[in-house]
């Protein structure tokens, strides 16, 4: 046989695969053995540096002075790798995770740095979570702390729902937990005084899916925008349309720029009622259905919602970065009542 005939050969295409399966995987296991490694080392360095430091005050003494001259001496000895805030890095690698030397065989070495540049162990708990949960890479967890998520997500909630947060991340196992406020569109990167068009918001965001869905959080699967349902000859369209695995349902999202009204309201409901009776399938839960605006009139909301679906949300959305500082006055107002934890 010809090497032309082993081209449509399927013994050999075969072949082909298998070894073509068995590279990719060893590749994907050296990748993981190295970091594994190499973040095993780093928290084994961390801990030499603490127990060298508890062994007698004097040597407790020389703080900084240690980091600076393990840092000169070590870049002589093996060259690049050991800056002054890398050495830091480790001994703080050790401090936050003293027992948990077993985390570098879930995340890598450039997630884990990024987590330790967080000082408060809640929220660096609820980021250690949401990385493990949902696989996040290193630019996605700085996206998400930019967009302070897990103050967001704290935001008027009580303490004992604060805490749950920070230990097991967000967890979805109802509609609500779907819901941010705000929800943040600052990766559109549309300048402060252009107010876009809902369409132009709408285009927007389809052309940035990946954040976008980053934004939505886990288990979203976009399934179409301008989403054309007919009832009695009259068409409607829903704006976005996703899937949600994990809930096994159809989110409908309407973008508004202004004010929501009372009959923006009724007519999600209409959508809620159509995907309801027309589109789901078996085994399909209840359809959710999300009104984005800019502004939200709460006691509007509450009197158009009364008795009505309680699978439909009006949530706040903004185009720029939240205002961290307000936020993390309101998370250690609500964990400074009730007393300590």
């Amino acid at each position: 046989m010809s090497a032309a005939d082993l081209a449509t050969d399927p013994d050999y295409q075969h072949l082909l695969g298998r070894i073509s399966t068995s590279y990719t995987s060893g590749q994907v296991q050296a990748v993981k053995a190295v970091n594994n490694l190499i973040t095993e080392t780093y928290w084994q360095i961390g801990r030499d540096i603490v127990e060298f430091e508890q062994e007698g005050k004097a040597r407790a003494t020389y703080g900084k002075g240690l980091l600076e001259r393990l840092s000169r001496d070590l870049t002589l000895r093996h060259g690049k790798g050991f800056s002054r805030s890398n050495v830091s890095r480790f001994r703080q690698f050790y401090l936050a995770y003293p027992i948990c030397a077993t985390l570098s065989h879930k995340l890598s070495w450039s997630v884990i740095s990024e987590l330790l540049k967080i000082e408060d162990p809640l929220e660096r708990g609820f980021y250690e979570q949401q990385c493990l949960r949902e696989n996040w890479v290193v630019r996605e967890l700085k996206r998400q702390k930019k967009t302070s998520l897990f103050l967001r997500l704290a935001a008027g909630k009580d303490k004992e729902s604060i805490l749950q947060l920070a230990s097991q991340g967000q967890i979805i196992n109802q509609p609500a937990d779907l819901l941010r406020d705000p929800y943040v569109f600052e990766f559109l990167k549309i300048p402060e005084p252009h107010q876009p068009s809902e369409t132009d918001l709408e285009t927007r965001l389809c052309d940035h899916l990946q954040p976008f869905l980053l934004e939505l959080g886990k288990g979203f699967t976009f399934v179409g925008r301008q989403y054309r349902i007919t009832l009695n000859n009259t068409h409607y369209r829903v704006d976005l349309v996703f899937y949600h695995r994990i809930l096994r349902c159809f989110v409908l999202i309407d973008l508004k720029l202004n004010d929501v009204e009372h009959h923006d309201i009724g007519q999600m409901n209409l959508y809620l009622g159509y995907f309801a009776k027309e589109e789901n399938t078996e085994g399909d839960n209840p359809p959710i259905g999300i009104i984005l605006t800019r502004q939200k009139d709460e006691l509007l909301v509450e009197y158009a919602t009364y008795e009505m679906n309680s699978q439909l949300f009006v949530q706040k959305y903004q185009l720029y970065l939240p205002d961290r500082e307000e936020l993390r006055r309101e998370l250690e107002l609500t964990l400074g009542m009730g007393g300590e934890a």
